[in-house]
């Protein structure tokens, strides 16, 4: 084993993990490759024929082809099993409980992190490494806290709150003081052309084209039977219009609504016991306040007091202040100013200027 120790790096193929492992390996880690399999894509009943994603059979075959390349090994791991019954299904669920999922919050704190731990261990590996735009440190406190990455366009620590102190105390993340740009150079100096110029994908790995509506109706048996169309309706109830069935619609949702009301209206509440999707212009949807649960703190082990931070209530929020504070196992958030769109469902993450608080979902 190298001096600096053997560390398994997380490669889903694209250009972040591939030069984050490429860094270690040069700074004199003992690099294991490890891609993990989570989707089988040839189930998935979308449109295109080229898998998009991380891990597709394309990207496992990138990952694999630079490990050899610089002559470290390279696994597959076969996650689909896990990744199914945990991420999929919770997918699934929360698209028919009206609310709106966070796929890779849950896949990044249950999944990916275990399975990489669990093959770290076997694999006698002090550490292991993704390519995020993150950083993260030990402070005083003896808690491992992640902070921003120094790329604000591309910081990745809003999908990271669920991490847990044990499972962070054994994470490094390269890539965390470098720009995106610096990223795509140094994979040019390389000599990995190819791997420069790759595309990013924005897509949830296991929807195809981003439909996820076609997903559901893939993944759902006979879901347009059992749940039907059902009524637009305005806040005092007035029926307005009929829908395609309330999971396919998210708080927020202006477009592809189908329905002219003169004005432009939002999805402002889903009501799944009465197949009931409400509408109401963009005012109706500002809100001072909100309840988080399933709450994991980072930077302290508990909020003693009320404190202020900034909250995302999405990944590309750029945050708002407000005074949060615990009431049992939730958190409390009071905006200082009205928030448009909290959808059930999604993180709420808590900042201390760049150093992560926290995070949950918002009720």
């Amino acid at each position: 084993m190298s001096k600096r120790g053997r560390v398994l790096v997380a490669m889903s193929g694209g250009v972040d993990s591939s030069v984050a492992a490429v860094m270690l390996h040069e700074q004199g880690y003992e690099v294991i490759g490890l891609t993990m399999k989570t989707w089988d894509y040839a189930s998935s009943g979308g449109g295109s024929s080229k898998e998009t994603g991380c891990c597709s059979l394309d990207s496992i075959n990138d990952a694999r082809a630079l490990a050899v390349s610089y002559g470290f090994p390279h696994y597959i791991l076969d996650i689909r099993g896990e990744f199914g019954d945990f991420v999929i299904d919770n997918f699934v669920d929360e698209y028919l409980a009206g609310r709106t999922p966070n796929p890779c919050v849950l896949c990044n704190t249950h999944i990916k992190w275990e399975a990489l731990l669990k093959r770290a261990d076997k694999l006698d590996c002090e550490f292991i490494a993704t390519g995020h735009y993150a950083n993260i440190r030990q402070q005083d406190n003896s808690r491992y806290v992640i902070s921003k990455g120094r790329d604000t366009h591309k910081d990745q620590s809003y999908v990271l709150w669920g991490v847990s102190q044990e499972n962070l105390a054994r994470t490094q993340f390269p890539l965390g003081r470098y720009t995106k740009a610096e990223i795509r150079q140094m994979a040019a100096e390389m000599g990995q052309l190819e791997l420069a110029n790759k595309s990013e994908s924005y897509e949830i790995c296991f929807v195809p084209d981003n439909d996820y509506r076609a997903f559901l109706r893939n993944r759902v048996h006979n879901i347009d039977e059992r749940i039907g169309p059902g009524n637009f309706v305005l806040a005092d109830g007035t029926v307005v219009g009929q829908h395609q069935g309330y999971p396919y619609y998210t708080v927020g949702q202006r477009k592809g609504l189908g329905i002219a009301l003169g004005r432009p209206v939002f999805v402002t509440q889903l009501l799944p016991e009465s197949n009931t999707v409400v509408l109401g212009d963009e005012h109706e949807l500002q809100r001072q306040e909100a309840f988080v649960k399933n709450v994991n703190l980072v930077k302290y082990a508990s909020i003693e007091q009320p404190m202020e931070a900034v909250t995302k209530i999405r990944y590309k929020d750029a945050g708002m202040t407000s005074t949060i504070a615990q009431v049992g196992e939730k958190i409390k958030v009071d905006f200082h100013h009205v928030v448009k769109g909290i959808a059930p469902g999604q993180s709420a993450v808590f900042y201390e200027g760049d150093d992560l608080l926290g995070g949950g979902f918002l009720m």
